[in-house]
């Protein structure tokens, strides 16, 4: 810009044609400033986030604290950036699947010891993963670009996002004969009920994030692991996440299974999954009722309201796969027969009655039966009776006594065994294929 001094400096003529170029500067330089502000802040705060979202904020400091100590609020940071640049609907797709791809990659190279750099958090902590996607979920509900966006669009662009940072879209197994190809899921943090339940973990994303693309040498010549994640919601198991998972892939398949955080102390090979679930998911919805099927995929003629694990149990249990208990459990709870739900339901540790309608397997009635349930069923609708498949619920986590710490050395520890012994029971039940 032309000092003010040099131009009163100027005779009247040459004095005008320079307060008209500074206001010419002016003029072009301050829409600009406006421009690029409006940019960098395309966000709508008043538009209203899920129950998970809200967490980020308000399920106190630990959120903020493990993006930061893990290196992922970069690419939270990045995402929010790039997002409002983007000019319209299809380059905001593009946006969304790199980034979804991203920190769902970043995840498994820094679980897997080839990340070690990023922050100060151990490889086996599946959270930075967890808070990054919410964040981005919450920045796209929120979003407010300047081209239209149907609700439509906007909910086909979460979906992409969630897919594609869980592990769903990249599933890729080798062609060829040889190689056997085993597929397995674990689940997102749940319990925020607590006061301090934000700062939960689940050694079962931990497991899956160790897993993905594990070669396994068994007799019978390589196996290769292929894993992802699963909310803990009801509405994205309704609209088919489990079987949109596993459905392209199982015809291919020689073991499929899913697992999940049980109770404290043991490894649980669950021995039964019953059609019924109930409780409260992470966004607060309850649901009580038979679990729904799915019309996109097959399903068998008959639904069957118990299906039998066909895990190579013995096997996984006999491994030397480390220092907890390893079990099958065949714990059922039931309406028996004729009377059905007009009586109490009743439970056992022999499996369920004959004609009895389930109320909860091995597993409970919880997310971690459904998926279980979920995916058999889908296995025996493909008729794929043989398939080896079912659910493992692996040991639970203890948090430190101060409530503000959400990662100390015992958790750490912890959540080491559970994972590591987790990874090795994939590996038993990979080397007992037949």
């Amino acid at each position: 810009m032309v000092p003010k001094s040099r131009c009163l400096q100027k005779p009247a003529y040459k004095m005008l044609a320079c307060l008209s170029f500074v206001s010419l500067v002016l003029l072009v330089f301050l829409p600009v400033k406006s421009y690029a502000k409006e940019k960098a802040d395309c966000y709508d705060s008043s538009v209203p986030l899920t129950l998970e979202e809200q967490r980020i904020t308000e399920g106190g400091p630990y959120a903020k604290e493990i993006l930061h100590d893990s290196q992922f609020d970069q690419f939270v940071e990045k995402f929010e950036k790039q997002l409002c640049s983007a000019p319209n609907l299809t380059n905001a797709e593009n946006i969304i699947t790199k980034h979804g791809s991203q920190i769902w990659e970043t995840a498994v190279a820094r679980a897997q010891g080839e990340r070690p750099n990023m922050g100060k958090l151990d490889q086996y902590d599946d959270r930075p993963l967890y808070w990054a996607r919410l964040s981005m979920t919450k920045a796209l509900r929120q979003w407010s670009p300047g081209f239209g966006v149907t609700d439509g669009q906007r909910q086909a662009l979460i979906k992409q996002l969630e897919y594609t940072s869980r592990g769903i879209t990249s599933v890729q197994f080798p062609k060829g004969n040889g190689v056997q190809r085993i597929l397995v899921s674990g689940f997102d943090p749940y319990g925020f009920g607590t006061e301090y339940g934000a700062r939960h973990s689940n050694p079962s994303g931990a497991i899956a994030l160790q897993l993905d693309g594990l070669r396994v040498e068994t007799d019978e010549g390589p196996a290769v692991v292929q894993a992802v994640n699963f909310p803990v919601r009801w509405k994205d198991f309704e609209q088919g996440i489990v079987e949109d998972a596993f459905g392209p892939y199982l015809q291919q398949l020689d073991l499929m299974m899913t697992i999940s955080q049980g109770g404290p102390g043991d490894m649980e090979i669950e021995g039964y999954h019953g059609r019924w679930h109930v409780g409260t998911g992470n966004n607060g919805s309850w649901r009580e009722g038979v679990i729904p099927t799915i019309s996109d995929w097959p399903m068998p003629e008959e639904l069957p309201e118990f299906i039998e694990t066909t895990l190579p149990a013995e096997a996984m249990v006999e491994a030397d796969t480390g220092p907890l208990p390893v079990k099958r459990d065949d714990h059922v709870c039931e309406w028996l027969a004729p009377e059905y739900k007009t009586e109490p339901y009743v439970c056992s540790d022999d499996g369920p009655a004959s004609n009895s309608q389930a109320r909860a397997g091995g597993g409970g009635s919880y997310l971690s039966n459904e998926v279980g349930y979920r995916s058999n069923r889908l296995r025996l609708g493909f008729g794929l009776e043989e398939l080896p498949g079912g659910h493992l619920h692996v040991a639970s986590l203890d948090y430190p006594e101060d409530p503000l710490a959400y990662i100390d050395e015992e958790l750490k520890q912890q959540r080491r065994v559970i994972v590591d012994q987790g990874v090795e029971l994939v590996k038993a039940a990979a080397k007992a294929i037949e």
